[in-house]
């Protein structure tokens, strides 16, 4: 089917076929753009010629330490440039890139390091400590460190480690970067928490992260030259591949550390920033932020929003500020935003909650993915009449090749040739999904994945707990924060303090419960807890 007759000749070759690989947009925006910003963090400006000749040395650096194709490379780094340049270095190293989540605590990055083998990692003075315990507990031998210092937070030399700059100085400036062969070849590996305590390691390809980045000039109806500010962690599936995507346009990216109304504010009106991704959370912050922390912009800033729909109060507020919100939906096995709810111009009269309402909607696929569907459990595609429920399922060039060192895992979640979100959803008449329920194990809170799990085996480990379960309550910051439902043995006492405290000794603080209520669990007749009781109890409280 739809081969000539005759395709003699007709063959791949060096002029008519290259892999794809979002290295090649900074390659072209060097040579288009050499004098045009492409990094802004205070201070630190640097034109396309300045970042690209950083990129290279910081990929002749990691060679010179021993990084060979195929390594992984981690990065313990908030949004600052060395994070940026990171995603294109080190697979311009022929290396994978794994940005570990700055909030984990030292025993999951301690497994990540072993589980990914990390050759070299990139550590932000602040996380040092977190670093040197979580190599303490490695099995397997430690990765090599280059400390990033960050002058312009105030975050200086922590330790005897190379020095990020001293690496870049001593590199080599004409580096030959290491293409990939094959846009089938690793480019970056990402931890998720998924439905269990253990991260599992979702692998993208080079072609994925090309098609996304491509895909989401689309969807953003981008022009030339945008300025996108990184507020979404550039560890959360690679900023959603926005870092990679603004050498496409000659774009500048615009760094920013810590996420505060201020800081987003002054990059605004300072810097122009025309873009930004973020949590319903971000924008929640910049209406109710005081107003001497507001500034005033002439421009129409375009936000890309997932983790939760947007609250119908925030949008209404929001919007008259200057602000343009698309719901966006994804997951970290489909390279972060995968679905968008295209604005259509009959819905433009719309106002308060019905303009909320449409807004709130996952929405569409975006234009690098093939297809996504919501099915039954037989897989049958559910009726698209906004009441039937089935699973959201992706097929396409933006999903995963898969789990690292985790085949049983990874068929499982490709059966029957789609990737099962476990989100379940259900499909309006014009085939725009809006969920209905999420994965029921997991909790999203301000944008991070916490696994019910994780939390519950942490509190079940406390001398007084019997049972315990743990499910989202609402809350009005965080979108979710975990609440757990404990029952205690005979003759045992604790207090939700106790408890809390009890997690935050094991647990990144962003996994603790937020409330702890003392009960007897509701369960069936075989003794399973019925968590969907608690989930209604959590909404009341």
């Amino acid at each position: 089917m739809g081969w000539l007759r005759d395709e003699t000749g007709l063959d791949k070759n060096k002029a008519n076929h290259v892999a794809l690989t979002p290295l090649s947009f900074l390659r072209r925006a060097v040579a288009i753009w050499p004098d045009h910003l492409a990094v802004v963090y205070g201070p630190h400006r640097k034109t396309y010629a300045e970042y690209t000749d950083r990129v290279t040395r910081l990929a002749s650096g990691l060679s010179a330490m021993g990084v060979q194709p195929g390594d992984v490379v981690a990065t313990i780094l908030p949004n600052i440039p060395a994070q940026a340049e990171a995603h294109f270095a080190v697979p311009a190293a022929g290396a994978i890139l794994n940005a570990i989540n700055t909030r984990l605590d030292v025993d999951t990055v301690a497994y990540i390091l072993d589980h990914g083998e990390a050759k070299v990692v990139l550590c932000d003075p602040q996380f040092l400590p977190v670093l040197a315990e979580a190599m303490d507990r490695m099995e397997g031998p430690a990765p090599k460190v280059i400390e990033v210092p960050d002058d312009h937070a105030g975050v200086h030399k922590h330790s005897d480690y190379p020095q990020y700059e001293d690496v870049l100085a001593q590199a080599d400036p004409n580096f030959d970067w290491i293409m990939p062969e094959d846009e089938w070849e690793s480019i970056a590996l990402n931890y998720t928490s998924g439905t269990t305590g253990r991260p599992k390691g979702v692998v993208y390809h080079h072609r994925g992260a090309y098609l996304n980045a491509m895909g989401q000039v689309i969807s953003w109806r981008m022009t030339l030259h945008p300025k996108y500010l990184t507020i979404v962690p550039l560890f959360h599936c690679n900023g959603w591949c926005h870092t990679w995507m603004m050498p496409a346009l000659g774009g500048t990216v615009v760094c920013c550390r810590d996420i505060t109304a201020p800081a987003i504010f002054d990059a605004i009106a300072d810097e122009g920033v025309t873009h930004f991704g973020g949590a319903p959370i971000v924008l929640n912050m910049l209406v109710h932020a005081p107003a001497e922390q507001k500034r005033d912009f002439d421009h129409i800033v375009e936000v890309f929003t997932a983790g939760a729909p947007p609250a119908p109060a925030t949008l209404a507020k929001i919007e008259p500020m200057g602000f343009s919100v698309t719901q966006v939906y994804g997951l970290t096995e489909v390279y972060g935003p995968a679905t968008e709810c295209t604005w259509k111009a009959e819905w433009e009269p719309l106002q308060g909650d019905d303009r909320a309402a449409i807004k709130a909607r996952q929405g569409v696929p975006m234009p690098f993915m093939e297809e996504v569907i919501v099915v039954d459990e037989q897989m049958t595609p559910i009726a698209r009449d906004a009441e039937a429920k089935g699973e959201i399922m992706f097929r396409g060039n933006g999903v995963m090749k898969g789990y690292l060192k985790n085949p049983k895992a990874t068929a499982e979640a490709f059966e029957g040739g789609y990737f099962h979100s476990g989100d379940i959803a259900i499909q309006h008449p014009d085939s725009y999904i809006q969920i209905a329920d999420r994965a029921k194990d997991i909790i999203i809170s301000g944008g991070e994945n916490i696994s019910s799990v994780e939390v519950e085996g942490t509190l079940m480990a406390h001398d007084a707990v019997l049972l315990c379960a743990v499910v989202a309550k609402p809350d009005e910051k965080w979108g979710e924060v975990p609440c757990a439902f404990v029952e205690l043995k005979d003759g045992h006492d604790v207090s939700e303090a106790d408890l809390i405290a009890f997690s935050r000794e094991r647990l990144a603080g962003f996994k603790c419960p937020k409330k702890v209520v003392f009960q007897e669990l509701p369960k069936t007749s075989t003794g399973k807890i019925q968590k969907f009781e608690l989930r209604t109890l959590a909404k009341s409280l």
